[in-house]
């Protein structure tokens, strides 16, 4: 495995740890790491509301990415509960096909980083309404 996938893992890790915000958000169950094509981490945590308001781990670490001037993702890790297996979600996938819809099947996806288990965002996600 790519050393870089470690150093991905260690600064998703740095940033999980559920904290109660209010009554209303919880933060941090979920964490990730994006790897931008300059080889810049970007990290994010889930933050969940009583209503639909939260955000995934995923897109929150593509929103610090974009925020701070980059817009081409070369890898995603994610750290779910129990540190299991896990795939972004719909809308994760449908934010990183907008953003790069002419290289997102390149994508490569950590799905399980106990097993090394990567697949690229092509083989999870082979038809897309952007084509």
């Amino acid at each position: 495995m790519d050393k870089i996938w470690d150093k991905m893992y260690e600064a998703a890790k740095s940033v999980i740890g559920e904290k109660k915000i209010s009554d209303y958000v919880v933060a941090g169950g979920v964490s990730a790491a994006v790897l931008s094509n300059s080889g810049k981490i970007y990290t994010g945590v889930c933050i969940d509301t009583c209503s639909t308001l939260g955000i995934c781990a995923e897109r929150n670490a593509i929103f610090n990415m974009i925020t701070n001037g980059e817009y081409e993702i070369d890898k995603v890790l994610c750290i779910p509960p129990n540190e299991g297996k896990g795939a972004p979600c719909g809308a994760c996938r449908e934010l990183m096909v907008q953003l790069m819809p002419d290289s997102y099947k390149d994508i490569e996806i950590m799905l399980d980083y106990k097993t090394c288990e990567i697949v690229t965002m092509g083989e999870l996600t082979p038809h897309w309404w952007i084509g």
